[in-house]
């Protein structure tokens, strides 16, 4: 793996020096956009608007429109504005994790500590555990600000940036039901339901499925075979029957357990 930052934990009055790697990749299968006529590759060129020629990507720079006229920003600008937070993830608290609400993560990171910090780096992760606390900093990557969550995990240190409150949407823009029209019966059947689905979290149970079948379509449609699919259409049921439909479904959870 390849470290995307290479900076340090700011811990107090201790500094960890630490690389971030992503902690994830993609399970979609990776398609190219093809010309409809003789599937040529389609190419995206980065053009000069005035003069309608290929920029390479060693010309192109960054910059802000201020008052109509474009301030440019190097990467020294970058780390100028804020050295501290482009170098350093600054622990500012600790809290407890549950308090954090998962609207909030956005992407998780492993970090890596240098060798001059591994016992400083062991010494927070064992701390962390013992507490059973996450620590909340924040940092700058790619130019941008983020919030983030330093959390244990077995041996690792897992980074997971987080979202700032003024990036979340207000819900009062949606067509949300106020007031429950629901009866008693219904909401004990619904919690009977969810007693009979309960279960330990596994993640290793869940798989990317639906790029499986996806590439069996392919080697199909490759062999030249003709796919039918059955129609699939979406049911909307009558609020009315929510009993008959959990009661139905209460049984067929029973007929899978048993």
């Amino acid at each position: 793996m390849k470290a995307i930052w290479t900076g340090a934990i700011g811990f107090g009055l201790v500094n960890i020096p630490v690389k971030i790697f992503s902690a994830v990749e993609e399970s979609s299968l990776d398609l190219d956009m093809l010309d409809k006529k003789d599937h040529a590759r389609i190419r995206f060129k980065r053009v000069n608007e005035n003069t309608g020629k290929e920029v390479a990507w060693g010309n192109i720079v960054k910059g802000y429109d201020y008052d109509g006229n474009y301030v440019v920003l190097t990467d020294e600008d970058f780390e100028k504005a804020s050295p501290e937070k482009s170098k350093i993830i600054e622990i500012s608290e600790f809290v407890n994790e549950g308090e954090i609400q998962s609207l909030y993560f956005e992407m998780p990171y492993f970090l890596e500590p240098q060798k001059s910090g591994e016992k400083a780096y062991v010494l927070l992760r064992e701390a962390l555990k013992k507490s059973g606390k996450v620590g909340l900093g924040s940092f700058v990557l790619r130019s941008k600000e983020s919030l983030c969550v330093l959390k244990p995990v077995d041996t690792v240190i897992i980074l997971n940036k987080i979202r700032f409150a003024e990036e979340i949407r207000n819900v009062k823009e949606l067509n949300i039901p106020q007031r429950s029209t629901i009866k008693k019966e219904e909401l004990k059947m619904a919690i009977t339901l969810i007693g009979q689905l309960t279960g330990r979290f596994n993640i290793a149970r869940y798989k990317d499925t639906y790029s499986d079948e996806l590439m069996k379509l392919i080697k199909a449609k490759a062999r030249g075979k003709k796919l039918h699919a059955p129609p699939l259409r979406v049911v909307h049921n009558s609020t009315k029957d929510l009993m008959s439909q959990l009661k139905a479904s209460l049984g067929t959870q029973k007929k899978r357990a048993s």
